[in-house]
């Protein structure tokens, strides 16, 4: 293990007990401080907002067309999988809505698509998004929606080995 991992891991694990000493600390889960806290006010934002790259908005996810794309597509499959009652379907589903395969088709430029390229395990947001097609469209055959069609790739196909 590298020193400075060494390093996060103790801090980490020293963390709980330095922070418990002073006795108006304590640990909660979001559950229980709803019901121990009082709302104090309401909180308005007209419209989304988000930690993410410099626009603080959605278009970390859904700012092009292949991240639009690639929503409607698994958003499209919400009743027929729903319908289905099949819990694996439902779970693969729930899998495929993870925020970062949207993330990873970013077109962004700059300092922005940097962080976005160095996160991403695609060699571009091409790539990432042909992946999640291909993947959308396994889905779809699986869900017994292109029986007819069958699974098929979108893209460039690279031969497997035999």
């Amino acid at each position: 293990m590298n020193l400075s991992l060494s390093r996060i891991l103790e801090f980490l694990s020293a963390l709980p007990q330095e922070i418990l000493r002073y006795p108006e600390n304590s640990f909660a889960t979001p559950g229980e401080l709803v019901q121990r806290l009082e709302p104090r006010g309401e909180f308005h934002s007209p419209g989304w907002i988000s930690w993410a790259d410099v626009d603080r908005d959605l278009s970390a996810w859904l700012g092009n067309h292949l991240q639009q794309d690639a929503a409607r597509t698994i958003y499209d499959l919400r009743e027929p999988v729903l319908k289905s009652g099949d819990a694996t379907l439902l779970t693969t589903w729930r899998r495929l809505l993870t925020s970062d395969h949207f993330y990873y088709m970013s077109l962004k430029a700059f300092g922005d698509g940097e962080v976005h390229r160095y996160f991403s395990p695609y060699g571009s947001p091409y790539d990432a998004y042909i992946y999640f097609m291909n993947v959308a469209s396994d889905f779809r055959f699986r869900l017994g929606l292109d029986r007819k069609a069958g699974p098929r790739a979108i893209g460039p196909r690279t031969p497997s080995a035999a």
